[in-house]
Parts: C-alpha cells; structure tokens; sequence
C-alpha cells in the first residue's frame, strides 16, 4: 500500500534551509560574482520547486485506494481538505520557480546582482511559507496513514460489538498458529489485524473498535472506521455478545447494536453483490451463556475450532471489495 511509504514531509524553513545549503556549495564553485549570484537563485528555485513537488507527487491518488482506505482517510483528515493542501504546495512550487527564474534572467544585465539574489532568495521564502500550514498538516496526516492496518486482499472476518465484550481476546486467541497481531493508532484507540493458517486456508481477522448502538450521525470517528471495515472488507462479520455484561454494556443495548449492523449491511453496496453474512457469538461462555446461542470463551478455548469451521464456510463467496 502506497501509504505506508509516505516519506517525512518538510516544514518551509526545513526546506528553504535544504535548498538555500545546496545552492550556496554549486556558488562556491563559481569565480564569475554575477555569474554566480545568477546560478544560486536558478539553484535554489529549481531545488524548491522539485522538492515541494516530489511533496505533492509521493501523495498517492485518493481515487485509486481501495473503498476501505478511501474511506478511511477521508475519516481521518476528509480528502477534500487533503487535496488542497496539496494543490497549495503544488502551487508554490510553480509560483517559487517562476519567481526566481524572473530574477535570474533581471540578473544578467543587472549591475548589482547581489540585491537582486537576495530579493529572490526572500519572494521564494515568502512563497514557501505560505503554505507552511499545509506542509504540517500534510505531515500530521502522513504520520498517521503509514501506520493503517495493512488489511490484505483475502477472506476477511471482521469482528464488530460493544467495547470490550472481548474482541481483543478473541482475534488474540485464534491468531496462535502465525501470529501476525500488531495495533495500529487511529487517534486514540486501535485496530488489530491478525492472521491463522488453517491447513492450506488463511484467515484475516479485523478487530474494529467498539461500535456503541447510536444513529449513524452521531458515531465519533472511531465508530466510523469500525462500520468502514464492517461494509468495505468484510466477507463475513462476527457479532461478538457479552452475557455477562460485564463490558459495562446491558445485553438489551448489545442487542440493539446487533440489529443496527444488520441495517448498515442490508443493502448491498455494489450492483448484484450479495449482503454479508452474520455470524453471532456469546463470549464469555465461561463467565455467562444464553440458552440456544453459540457461546465461544478465549479463556477455556470452548466453541473456537467449531466457530473458525463455520466463519471458512464463507470464504467462497467475495474477495475484498476493490
């Protein structure tokens, strides 16, 4: 995924010291003084605009990300915001460039070429800074798309429910046989992805954040990645259930919750695909279990192997959504 590589982008004065240093050491290999005067504002423009541009270009194209990502990122820093950050960068770019090079070609039958360095030098600071604002944010964002789950093209079991019913525990306890757990920080809690090789079949677990049973409107940017992963990547969904109530949630509102995924899955997100199966669990089973219902326990094992039986059962039908 092009996120994860996105490089460190520079503030304006990191940049303009960068580029100002370059210059300075071609200009010392000049003798001509105008000459030289007039190939330090060709340099430094031509390394600004290169550098704000390689900006804009290691950016990937938001269209081309996957409706999960996408979605994601427009969550997280709203692509649109995105996108005009990196036009201002790019603009400067264009702007530092045309700046300096009118003031390098005033150069040549200047007189005194030194102010005219200098009044360059300053327009193409000036230029950079303002978009200094973009630069940061653009690197606020960068800092945390690399780190997104590197959530992979194969059968997918997304596990949804209140907050610590015990998906943690459960995608911890499946994902023994090759372990590949890692959190990955949204803003201040986590997603975990995790895989488990059964025979020559290969799961993908996304343990989403808790959801809590409120209308979509109201969900805060966590809830809002969770249902993210819950209609873009999964090929099935595991309702996890808390008997106990001891997540701090009653059963009555997990219920609730439950029904409210099924709403946001019933129509079908693309033309002719089918709608997501469900699959529910009591957890806990050791604590507290509902008469009729699969129970499954992280702590006693009981009820996994058969749940992990059933959950492959649905690896036929759709491969992630792209």
């Amino acid at each position: 995924m092009d996120l994860e590589r996105l490089p460190t982008v520079p503030t304006a004065d990191e940049i303009m010291d960068r580029c100002l240093r370059r210059a300075a050491a071609k200009r010392k290999e000049k003798t001509n003084k105008k000459k030289a005067n007039e190939e330090f504002v060709r340099a430094t423009v031509s390394s600004v605009h290169d550098k704000l541009e390689d900006v804009v270009k290691k950016f990937p194209n938001f269209d081309d990300l996957s409706p999960f990502y996408r979605e994601t990122v427009d969550i997280l820093f709203s692509i649109d915001k995105l996108r005009k950050s990196l036009g201002a960068v790019m603009w400067a770019a264009d702007q530092a460039r045309k700046t300096g090079y009118q003031h390098a070609r005033m150069m040549r039958g200047a007189e005194d070429t030194a102010v005219l360095r200098r009044r360059a030098v300053a327009r193409t600071a000036s230029i950079v800074h303002q978009v200094d604002s973009d630069l940061r944010f653009l690197n606020k964002a960068r800092n945390v798309l690399r780190k997104l789950p590197d959530v992979r093209d194969e059968f997918t079991v997304v596990i949804a429910g209140y907050p610590n019913v015990g998906k943690s525990s459960f995608i911890k306890a499946v994902s023994t046989a090759e372990p590949e757990i890692a959190s990955y920080p949204f803003t201040t809690k986590g997603i975990i992805v995790g895989h488990r090789q059964i025979g020559r079949e290969r799961m993908q677990f996304v343990d989403t954040p808790g959801l809590l049973e409120r209308p979509a409107s109201e969900r805060n940017t966590i809830e809002r990645q969770a249902v993210s992963a819950i209609t873009n990547v999964a090929d099935v969904i595991l309702f996890l259930i808390d008997a106990s109530e001891r997540c701090g949630y009653p059963l009555e509102e997990q219920l609730k919750l439950l029904d409210r995924v099924k709403e946001t899955i019933s129509t079908p997100t693309q033309a002719g695909e089918e709608v997501t199966p469900i699959v529910v669990a009591v957890t806990k089973s050791d604590i507290q279990k509902i008469e009729g219902e699969r129970a499954i326990s992280a702590v006693t094992e009981e009820g996994l192997d058969d749940l992990l039986e059933d959950l492959l059962r649905y690896r036929e039908p759709s491969p992630m959504h792209q």
